[in-house]
């Protein structure tokens, strides 16, 4: 007898020890256990990013970028290499095409000269490769008059740039390690009221307040410094953060559903009602063994 109910004891244990694994028992609702609906939709994700948000590249919102870069005397040959490594760089975080980002390259020193235009170039491949043949300028330092074509010439739909019905982001992110030679403060105002938001980038001796005379509101989302071109690249992150605008999409959990609640309410009073009965159980085994004790 005794070895019977030693048996007994060791199969109820059993079976409360498999019940644990399936079942969160302190909370019914925690159901462990998958119900066959639940199977059947095994194969479908339940919450995920759209491909977007896991793509390693940017996803950026669609913009006509200009940059404008200073290539005059004081930007060293390995310095200017530098800048072109950077705007490569930038230009790998977008998401570049006729119907997404398209980039145009505005370089000045005493001369302003467009690179090349929006509509020229609308690979990622084309661009950079575009970007590896710019040379520098050489003498002076006319952001004022490299800003005013940029605005008068670069952002036109005549050279690529998107109409206002489009509702495309008009952006120019201009790269200076100096103090302009002209006026900068009303040809900035000028091209911001335009539509142009503008972002300036100082590097090493470049003056402050011109930046900020130039750069959109509000300064401290549009001003940037960095101490030399050999760090410029520091920026690129901060620029894909600020320009790339990523759309997670939520996908409906397909359990999440009446069938699944329904599910979940009629476990919850299995379990219950598996509980009480359990609890009866318990007690019966601990009255037999009380008298087996006396025995």
């Amino acid at each position: 007898m005794k070895s019977f109910i030693g048996s007994l004891v060791y199969c109820l244990s059993l079976l409360l020890v498999d019940l644990c694994e399936s079942y969160d028992l302190n909370n019914p609702s925690h159901i462990l256990a998958q119900s066959y609906a639940q199977r059947r939709n095994q194969a479908l994700p339940h919450r995920t990013l759209s491909p977007a948000a896991t793509d390693s590249q940017c996803r950026s919102r669609p913009l006509d970028l200009v940059f404008i870069i200073d290539s005059s005397r004081s930007v060293r040959p390995g310095e200017f290499e530098k800048v072109k490594i950077f705007l490569a760089d930038m230009v790998d975080t977008l998401d570049v095409g006729p119907d997404a980002t398209r980039v145009a390259v505005v370089n000045y020193a005493s001369t302003v000269k467009i690179e090349f235009l929006l509509k020229n170039h609308l690979t990622k491949d084309s661009i950079k490769q575009a970007i590896n043949r710019i040379e520098p300028l050489a003498a002076g330092t006319m952001t004022g008059m490299a800003i005013k074509k940029a605005m008068d010439e670069a952002f036109t739909e005549k050279s690529g740039a998107r109409p206002k019905s489009k509702n495309i982001s008009k952006v120019a992110i201009i790269v200076t390690d100096g103090r302009p030679q002209d006026q900068v403060e009303e040809v900035s105002a000028a091209a911001r009221a335009s539509g142009i938001e503008i972002y300036a980038v100082g590097v090493d001796r470049a003056d402050m307040r011109s930046l900020k005379l130039m750069a959109s509101n509000p300064l401290e989302d549009h001003v940037f410094y960095v101490e030399t071109y050999g760090v410029i690249e520091k920026l690129t992150s901060k620029f894909r953060e600020t320009l790339c605008e990523v759309k997670v999409e939520i996908i409906q959990d397909p359990c999440m559903c009446e069938a699944r609640l329904a599910f979940q309410r009629q476990t919850q009073t299995s379990l219950q009602d598996l509980n009480a009965k359990l609890a009866v159980v318990t007690r019966k085994v601990e009255q037999m063994e009380n008298m087996l004790g006396r025995m």
